[in-house]
C-alpha cells in the first residue's frame, strides 16, 4: 500500500515511518500544499494528516476531493469531540500524533481492510452516546433477542453485552476473570457471527434489542 506521511514536524514523521516502513511504500509531505503535489502526481491509498498542519474545513476538501484516499488524522491532543467530527468528515481514523508504533501498524492495518480506526477513549464515548440516544426512543416491546445475537455463545455474549455497555478489553477481562487474549477472541468470534466489523457496530445491534 502507498501512504503519504504528512507533517511538519520531523520528529512525528520519523515515527510513523518507522512504525511503517517494510510493509509499506511510504512518501512524506511537510506541508499541505507538498502533499496535494504528491497526490496528484501518485496513487497514494492512504494519507496520515497531522492534524496541526490541517484545519477541519482543509480536512473536508481533502476527503471530498480524493474519492479513493483514505484519510486518517493524528492530533498532539486528540479529543472526542474532534476526532468524531473528523469522522463524520469521512476519515477512516483518528488516533494520537504520538501513537506507539505497534499500535499505528495494527491501526493501518485495520483501514487497509475497511475498518475505521479510533483510540479507546473516543470508541468508548461514541458506545456510551450511541447507547443514550437509542435508549431514550426504545420500543418497549422490542426484547426479542434477534436470531444473529443467539448464535453466540455463553461466554461471546457476556463479552459482547460488556463491550455494549463500554468496557474496554481490560475492564471486560477483569469482570468476566479471563483474559484479555480470549476477550479479543470472544470479540473476534462476535463479530464474525453478527456481521459486524467494529465495537461500535455490535453496540449498536445491542441497542435495538
Amino acid at each position: 500500500m502507498n501512504i503519504l506521511l504528512c507533517s511538519n514536524n520531523e520528529t512525528i514523521i520519523r515515527r510513523w515511518k518507522n512504525g511503517l516502513l517494510g510493509d509499506h511504500r511510504v512518501f512524506e509531505a511537510s506541508s499541505l500544499e507538498f502533499a496535494h503535489r504528491i497526490l496528484d502526481k501518485n496513487s497514494i491509498d492512504l494519507t496520515l494528516l497531522h492534524r496541526s498542519l490541517i484545519s477541519e474545513k482543509q480536512i473536508g476538501e481533502t476527503v471530498a476531493a480524493k474519492s479513493a484516499l483514505k484519510v486518517f488524522v493524528l492530533s498532539d491532543r486528540p479529543s472526542n469531540d474532534e476526532g468524531i467530527s473528523c469522522l463524520r468528515l469521512g476519515c477512516v481514523g483518528y488516533a494520537n500524533a504520538y501513537i506507539a508504533q505497534p499500535r499505528l501498524k495494527l491501526a493501518v492495518q485495520a483501514v487497509q481492510s475497511g475498518l475505521i480506526w479510533t483510540g479507546t477513549s473516543l470508541m468508548q464515548h461514541m458506545i456510551k452516546t450511541s447507547a443514550a440516544g437509542s435508549g431514550a426512543g426504545q420500543d418497549s416491546g422490542s426484547s426479542a433477542i434477534p436470531s444473529v445475537l443467539q448464535d453466540l455463545s455463553k461466554r461471546e455474549y457476556q463479552v459482547a453485552v460488556l463491550v455494549a455497555e463500554g468496557l474496554n478489553n481490560r475492564e471486560v477481562a477483569q469482570r468476566l476473570n479471563i483474559t484479555e487474549r480470549t476477550v479479543k477472541a470472544h470479540l473476534s468470534s462476535a463479530y464474525a457471527k453478527t456481521a459486524t466489523k467494529s465495537r461500535l457496530g455490535l453496540a449498536r445491534l445491542f441497542r435495538r434489542t
